[in-house]
């Protein structure tokens, strides 16, 4: 595929590896390629390893978003101030996933994605006993931390352990795991914390975890491409500075960051707005809302064939277009449009996440971690930004406050990726004249 089907043509005239996936300049061919490929030995251990480290990620990172009502009613505030339990665990991940990703350079993938589950997986055992809102915060925000070793490492590790004409389909996979750890996490904790209340609800999701995290290192293949690097604080700012001067990166970093703003904000939310009229539904049914996760489980491990036939910019336009179309149907007091609408807004997030986060791999030439750290750190801020903003436009001015802070985030989306293609055609026009 062309770079200008892709949308890798932005530096189109620089040099090639800004553009192109890390290869040899000779092609490798498949034979003699020892890295993993679907069909070969030990793809689908890593596989459900990876899916199963993405589910225990994303039910331990939003374990309160469905209890949000609940937890607000324990300790008498509103939704924007509980709503600081998901931001405070996204907040964290988002300021050490970059940290974390440098620990990875130099002990490993594995072994920075095994301590980052163990870590989390105990801190998550002790949040159900938290005495006040202010401890709650505090232990989501350490939990958040802990989980920040995981997704860039798991980026990077695909990245050097599977044939790049897979790594689309791999990244969608482990991208398929978190929205099935966030459904069942919201899920379990819906009719959990109805029969059990909220605090039993999220050790239960604990629980899940534990044993996610066990089968992840008895299933994971051990690296074989990966060489360690620095921990030199100079080293690690160049690659950063190196990352963060590639137009393509930086474009890629802020669309993963305002898909996170609308998905963070509509399910931070949701569960409000379906306590109250005219819904006034139970928690158990509200969490098993979150079952249209699965629409997302979809949508990412598709991703590769939707880039396929569309190229890299024309999946993205589709999956704005999607995610717009849900948020203006979710306007409509019925439940069965505002389920279409959470069916729409949920495909879109995932094959758009999908799209930019294997872009980014395939992109970065050299600190694969830490191109994956930033885009999962403005991933997450996204998050934060969008769980606190989206809580307080409700506040303000009910859901379609919530829901026009997602049409502006996608409008983003948008004009970030018309501005790629335009400057992916300038750039195509400036080459042929500078070969004469």
């Amino acid at each position: 595929m062309s770079p200008a089907d892709t949308g890798a043509s932005t530096v189109v005239g620089a040099a090639p590896e800004a553009t192109a996936p890390a290869a040899p300049a000779v092609p490798v061919p498949e034979a003699a390629d020892s890295r993993m490929a679907p069909g070969g030995p030990g793809y689908r251990r890593m596989s459900l390893a990876l899916f199963l480290a993405g589910v225990a990620t994303f039910a331990l990172l939003y374990s309160t978003q469905a209890l949000l009502p609940l937890i607000s009613g324990e300790y008498g505030v509103a939704a924007s101030e509980a709503s600081w339990t998901v931001a405070a665990a996204t907040g964290g991940l988002a300021l050490f996933v970059l940290p974390m990703s440098a620990l990875s350079e130099r002990f490993g993938r594995r072994t920075v994605m095994t301590a980052s589950l163990a870590v989390a997986v105990a801190v998550g055992l002790l949040v159900p006993f938290a005495p006040s809102l202010g401890t709650l915060v505090v232990l989501r925000a350490l939990q958040g931390a802990a989980l920040a070793g995981l997704p860039a490492s798991a980026q990077a590790y695909l990245a050097e352990e599977v044939r790049p004409r897979a790594l689309v389909t791999a990244i969608g996979l482990f991208v398929a795991g978190n929205s099935v750890g966030g459904m069942s996490g919201r899920v379990v904790t819906g009719w959990v914390a109805q029969e059990w209340g909220w605090r039993v609800a999220v050790g239960a999701v604990g629980v899940i975890a534990v044993v996610c995290a066990v089968a992840f290192r008895m299933l994971l293949p051990a690296p074989r491409h990966f060489t360690p690097g620095s921990l030199r604080p100079r080293v690690l700012a160049g690659t950063v500075r190196d990352h963060l001067s590639d137009p393509l990166l930086r474009r890629l970093y802020a669309i993963g960051a305002l898909f996170m703003t609308v998905f963070g904000g509509v399910y931070t939310v949701i569960g409000y707005r379906l306590t109250e009229a005219p819904f006034s539904l139970p928690q158990g049914v509200i969490g098993s809302i979150f079952l249209v996760y699965l629409v997302g489980t979809v949508s990412a491990s598709t991703a590769g064939r939707l880039v396929g036939r569309l190229g890299r910019r024309g999946a993205l336009y589709l999956a704005g277009a999607t995610t717009a179309a849900g948020l203006l149907l979710s306007l409509l007091d019925s439940v069965p449009l505002v389920l279409l609408g959470l069916v729409l807004i949920t495909a879109g997030f995932f094959a758009g996440h999908a799209v930019a986060s294997s872009a980014v791999s395939r992109t970065a030439t050299h600190g694969r971690a830490q191109a994956s750290a930033l885009y999962q750190s403005a991933y997450y801020i996204g998050s934060s930004v969008g769980s606190t903003v989206g809580a307080t436009a409700f506040h303000a001015e009910g859901w379609s406050g919530t829901v026009g802070v997602g049409l502006l985030a996608v409008l983003g989306v948008v004009t970030i990726t018309v501005a790629g293609s335009r400057a992916a055609r300038a750039a195509a026009r400036r080459e042929p004249a500078a070969a004469r």
